[in-house]
Parts: structure tokens; C-alpha cells; sequence
């Protein structure tokens, strides 16, 4: 099995030989998750931090979400330039993607279809703003699984010819630090990933 964490170190390692700082897209699930991923990864690259997630649901969520965000990259310090970007937020892009998988388990074959959705918009952003990286904070949580998330970034990245960063920002302590930063920094840390379905889920898990 890959060890992305490694391949991160050593993507890093060769930028710092040379004295590079690339441009990276980030693809941004949310405040707490980013703000570790910042953290770390500012120390290495310039960053702009791409907001694109139609899967949320209500409206009024994604709107805080969007803000708390935003309130994030501006408040936090950071070595290497990070700028904000927000994708359009168009719901029936999910519900597109996801057709006929409504059923699916969190975390199943719906989910998977969702990453592809924004990581395939991600990648088409960052071939299109000529950076050098892009990916995702996705793969700090502990319910999604990075191997999938690689994956799926390798294959959006490979379809638009941008390279994409092998990441497992689990790794480290990474997930702990995101709850420790989001304290810092008093971050809303929403109780459910964002779609419609996994609402339903985990109102259910708490009944």
C-alpha cells in the first residue's frame, strides 16, 4: 500500500533542494479541515484555497461554511501566500452525479462519486489558473479514505494534465490539530459531512 505521507515528504524535500515554492490548489471540504492543511502546507507552497462543494445541504449551511472559510484564511498566519476562491455553488451538480446511488451508505459508492465531482472540478480549475499542484483536505478526516481520495485526484489530474499532491493528512497528528486550531481559532465544526444524505445519517445514529 502507498504511503502518501512519504511521497508528500519527498515532493517537499526536492522543492526546498531546488528553492522552489510551487502554486497549489486546495480543494477546501471546510474551516476545521483546512486549517491544519494550511498550517503545514503554506510553509511550502503559495495556496489558494478552492471552495467547490454543491453537495451541501441546506443553503444556509453552505453559505456559514463559506464564511467561517473565508474568516480562516484571513486570520490565520502563514509563511507562503493563501488566497481564497469559491466555485459556484450549484446543488443539481450533486444530485447529478449522484443519481441512483441515493441509497448508498455513507461512505459507499455515492460518496466516491461526490469526491470525483469536486475533484474533477478542482482539477479543471487548476490546469485552467496554470498551478503548479492541486488537492484536497479531504483526506485529513478519519471517515474518508485516502487511498480512494489519491486515486481519484491522480485520475482528475491525469484527464486535465496537472499534477495532483499525494496527501494523507490524517497523518502526524494532522486530525488532532484541526481540532486544536479549530479551538484557536473558534471554528463552527459542523456535525454532519454536508449532503443531504449524510444529515439523514447521522440524525438517525443519534435517535
Amino acid at each position: 500500500m502507498r504511503n502518501y505521507q512519504k511521497e508528500l515528504d519527498a515532493i517537499i524535500a526536492e522543492n526546498e533542494r531546488t528553492g522552489t515554492v510551487p502554486t497549489l490548489l486546495l480543494h477546501a471540504c471546510c474551516a476545521p479541515c483546512s486549517s491544519y492543511c494550511l498550517e503545514y502546507l503554506s510553509q511550502y507552497f503559495k495556496i489558494t484555497l478552492f471552495y467547490y462543494n454543491p453537495n451541501i445541504d441546506p443553503a444556509e449551511e453552505y453559505a456559514h461554511r463559506v464564511a467561517e472559510a473565508k474568516r480562516l484564511v484571513a486570520a490565520l498566519p502563514v509563511k507562503h501566500p493563501v488566497t481564497f476562491l469559491e466555485g459556484r455553488f450549484d446543488p443539481a451538480e450533486f444530485y447529478d452525479a449522484v443519481r441512483g446511488l441515493e441509497a448508498e451508505p455513507e461512505g459507499g459508492a455515492r460518496c466516491v462519486q461526490c469526491f470525483r465531482l469536486r475533484l474533477t472540478e478542482a482539477a479543471k480549475i487548476a490546469k485552467d489558473g496554470g498551478f503548479d499542484w492541486f488537492t484536497t483536505t479531504l483526506s485529513i478526516s478519519p471517515l474518508k479514505n485516502a487511498q480512494i481520495l489519491n486515486e481519484e485526484g491522480e485520475r482528475a489530474g491525469a484527464q486535465f494534465g496537472v499534477r495532483y499532491l499525494p496527501s494523507d493528512f490524517k497523518k502526524r497528528g494532522g486530525y488532532q490539530r484541526s481540532i486544536e486550531l479549530s479551538r484557536v481559532y473558534d471554528l463552527y465544526r459542523q456535525d454532519y459531512c454536508g449532503c443531504v444524505f449524510s444529515r439523514r445519517h447521522d440524525l438517525q445514529l443519534k435517535k
